[in-house]
């Protein structure tokens, strides 16, 4: 069983989506710092100091602070403005990552432009291979 588990835990695919996901996970902290410590104080000075994560609707008698966190210690609220910052942070995050596969893929295109024509012999044997393939 040892032995099924090291060449699973080996196997390209497994080590390659490893690496992907500490890739992504230190990708999301920068792209997550990015909109916290720069888009969003843009967004905020924009609207006059807007800051969408401290609105919420109290949904007990008891809540009587103005700040979630204090609102949150005297009982029950939505934090419907929290979600619509997370929202808008996901928004943004997702836009970045679709300029940075964009951006990916053009790169990767106008490398596959430079590849150089295969020669003659090359076609050749390309032909007898896919013919060989065929019977």
């Amino acid at each position: 069983m040892l032995e099924e588990f090291k060449k699973f835990a080996l196997r390209g695919n497994v080590v390659d989506l490893a690496v992907g996901v500490i890739i992504g996970a230190a990708f999301g902290n920068i792209v997550s710092s990015m909109v916290g410590d720069i888009i969003m104080p843009v967004i905020g000075a924009i609207t006059g100091g807007l800051d969408f994560s401290n609105y919420f609707v109290p949904l007990s008698a008891k809540v009587t602070a103005t700040s979630l966190v204090e609102a949150k210690k005297q009982g029950a609220v939505l934090a419907y403005g929290n979600f619509l910052t997370i929202t808008l942070n996901f928004i943004i995050i997702a836009f970045v990552l679709f300029l940075v596969i964009r951006a990916l893929g053009k790169l990767i295109k106008k490398e596959a432009e430079k590849a150089p024509p295969i020669s003659k012999q090359e076609q050749l044997l390309t032909e007898i291979r896919d013919l060989l393939k065929a019977r």
